[in-house]
């Protein structure tokens, strides 16, 4: 997951934060709601997190200085958080998938729905990563700021995909989002492998070179 310019922050972010992991957190809710709800619900919860992600992409360096936590650290929890949540997409769980069914339900169905995609969307621990791991990158302000436009631009994107598909979501069978949350599991993996080896590579592990 090297991160050095604006096209690979960009992609890093769609891969491990785009429409493909959103549309399946999106889906989950439309059985539930109308298309116009499921737009505004959509609405909201990415303008909360493009402000979570550009709140984090500003303010990584005194995080991690804050709770002494190394670069080299944060690549290797993060690896490992990416690798687990693959993991358990492939085999069919999802972690952080909304609330529990004992909780109470609140009577706004806007609220309840940002409730619910509170871990997979909003506060979501692979994006929180991402923007931590990218930010570090370099350490200068014009560098936050394309880590925090990347990141908007691909919460923009999901916008947009969660808003054109949301009639198609309505209908689709949970089967076809098993099967994308399958493959997904496997792209997520590579870079929670990718990450982890950036983290022993930086404390001073030798690795043998790509071919």
């Amino acid at each position: 997951m090297f991160v050095f310019d604006l096209s690979s922050a960009f992609i890093a972010f769609f891969a491990v934060v785009g429409p493909p992991k959103v549309l399946l957190s999106f889906a989950r809710l439309a059985s539930t709601r109308t298309s116009g709800e499921l737009r505004r619900l959509a609405a909201w919860s990415t303008l909360v997190s493009a402000v979570i992600g550009v709140a984090l992409a500003f303010s990584a360096d005194f995080v991690t200085s804050l709770f002494h936590i190394s670069d080299q650290s944060l690549q290797l929890a993060g690896g490992l958080i990416f690798f687990v949540y693959a993991v358990a997409l492939v085999f069919g769980v999802h972690l952080g998938s909304g609330a529990d069914e004992t909780d109470e339900h609140l009577a706004s169905p806007m609220v309840e729905g940002i409730r619910e995609l509170l871990l997979p969307y909003l506060a979501s621990p692979l994006a929180v990563t991402a923007v931590l791991v990218g930010s570090l990158a370099k350490d200068d302000w014009g560098w936050h700021a394309t880590v925090a436009g990347a990141y908007v631009a691909v919460v923009a994107i999901n916008y947009v995909c969660v808003a054109v598909l949301a009639p198609l979501m309505l209908r689709t069978h949970r089967t076809s989002l098993e099967v994308v949350a399958r493959l997904l599991g496997l792209l997520l993996a590579a870079v929670g492998a990718e990450l982890f080896l950036e983290g022993l590579a930086g404390l001073g592990v030798h690795l043998p070179e790509e071919h």
